[in-house]
């Protein structure tokens, strides 16, 4: 099975998560470092204070990604490290540190992809109402422009943002997440409406500053769901649940995609959250639907559908038949071939599978290596179905393993492990996984191999 000759093999991580250096060199608080230190917030009271300290070794990390092959790395840029109030006065050495990044990654060959935010919302304008204060979108937009003047000349590869769905349900509405809100439904409403303003906007403010054309796209997550079987009634029923609003929550496809590609809220949403909606202004929907290039979804597992004789269907939990993670995510590789399918069909843009990953408990053994049989599998299961989607029609841009290393994941703190390269946190020793030998394999052969 080959992919497409320019596809795009990478890997992916995220600023809070693993760039450290949390207060140095002019960098502003963000949302995150302010949660993280509320007592019994995090797993083991631990933060992204430290994290793999990339701020200072990132020389070292691009060699690695240079010694793994990546065509591609997808990093985003912490906006309280360029703009520490959010707004106003630039630090330069903050814009530096990306600037030097990018040239690192560039001589290593490796093809930088940019997320502009991915959840380190800066504590300042947090202070000013964040997401709820609709100014945000000209704050967000104005925050692109700056990032896009200074990288575009290299940069041509643009995503706005990370999984509004977690920051937002999460974030907003349980509270699980940074800056820690339990709103009310509709005050997550204002704020998701803000959000998508937000992307509309930074769309505009890329394609107006970029120097050389850009590719601009998002990256999404969300409940996306796969058939019991391949009876039509089932993928139908498959199909229809993926893009459904049945709930007051963030964890669905439709309420985030289809105000961004189809310049509309979808019905059933509307009808549900009733009173709730927020107030949309004229153009707003223009604003918010700018032309994309590519869909990107992040995908670690479905529910699978049946549908039933009464025209109703059924959800059958994979947590209760499958393999689970350290995450407690099932292992469902089917969903990289149904997502991408169901997403392009619907929205009619070339995928990208932005992240995709396996959390375990791994470690250096006494020979030196770390031997995780269980990701290779992992992820030559979801590259196969991956593979099938692309060779039926779907037009595919790249897969991003989640994640390059061992990282900060959020409130579960260090005790997942994604990486490809595992990261002793008290030396910041990295050592290469057998997972990250068998992926430079794959690369090579531009296509996947059985583990």
């Amino acid at each position: 099975m080959s992919f497409p000759e320019s596809f795009a093999w990478g890997a992916a991580t995220a600023s809070y998560q693993i760039e450290g250096a949390a207060a140095e060199d002019g960098k502003g608080p963000s949302v995150w470092d302010m949660f993280c230190r509320q007592p019994g917030k995090v797993w083991n009271g631990q933060s992204g204070d430290v994290a793999c300290d990339h701020y200072h070794r990132y020389r070292e990390d691009v060699g690695l990604m240079a010694e793994i092959g990546l065509k591609a790395y997808r990093f985003s840029v912490s906006w309280p490290r360029v703009l520490p109030e959010g707004i106003g006065k630039v630090n330069e050495a903050g814009l530096a540190f990306y600037d030097r990044l990018v040239d690192a990654l560039l001589e290593a060959g490796v093809e930088p992809w940019v997320t502009l935010f991915h959840w380190d919302f800066p504590y300042a304008l947090y202070c000013r109402g964040g997401w709820l204060n609709r100014d945000s979108a000209d704050w967000f937009a104005d925050y692109a422009a700056l990032v896009v003047d200074r990288l575009s000349d290299r940069v041509t590869h643009w995503m706005t943002q990370n999984e509004p769905q977690v920051y937002l349900g999460y974030g907003h509405q349980t509270g699980e997440h940074a800056p820690g809100f339990k709103l009310g439904f509709a005050d997550v409403l204002l704020a998701t409406h803000h959000s998508h303003l937000a992307h509309g906007k930074a769309v505009q403010a890329i394609r107006a500053h970029a120097k050389a054309r850009p590719v601009v796209g998002f990256a999404l997550c969300g409940l996306l769901n796969m058939p019991a079987s391949d009876r039509a009634e089932d993928v139908e029923a498959a199909r229809q649940n993926c893009f459904a609003v049945r709930e007051r929550s963030c964890m669905n496809y439709a309420w985030f995609a289809d105000p961004l590609v189809l310049g509309r809220y979808p019905d059933d949403g509307v009808a549900l959250f009733g009173r709730g909606m927020p107030e949309i202004r004229a153009d707003d929907m223009k604003t918010m639907c700018q032309p994309l290039d590519f869909f990107g979804t992040n995908l670690y597992f479905g529910d699978r559908i049946r549908a039933e004789t009464d025209g109703r269907s059924t959800v059958l939990r994979g947590v209760d038949t499958e393999p689970i993670t350290v995450m407690e995510f099932p292992v469902t590789p089917d969903i990289a071939y149904w997502a991408p399918r169901f997403v392009y069909e619907r929205y009619g843009l070339p995928v990208v599978i932005t992240e995709n990953g396996l959390a375990t408990t791994d470690w250096v053994n006494e020979t030196g290596r770390v031997v995780d049989a269980s990701r290779i599998d992992f992820h030559s299961r979801y590259v196969q179905a991956y593979g099938r989607a692309i060779a039926e029609g779907v037009p595919a841009l790249g897969y991003f393993v989640w994640s390059l290393m061992d990282n900060f994941e959020w409130a579960m703190g260090y005790r997942p492990r994604f990486g490809l390269v595992h990261v002793d946190y008290a030396t910041q020793k990295r050592t290469l996984k057998d997972s990250a030998l068998w992926y430079r394999d794959v690369i090579k052969a531009n296509g996947p191999m059985r583990g």
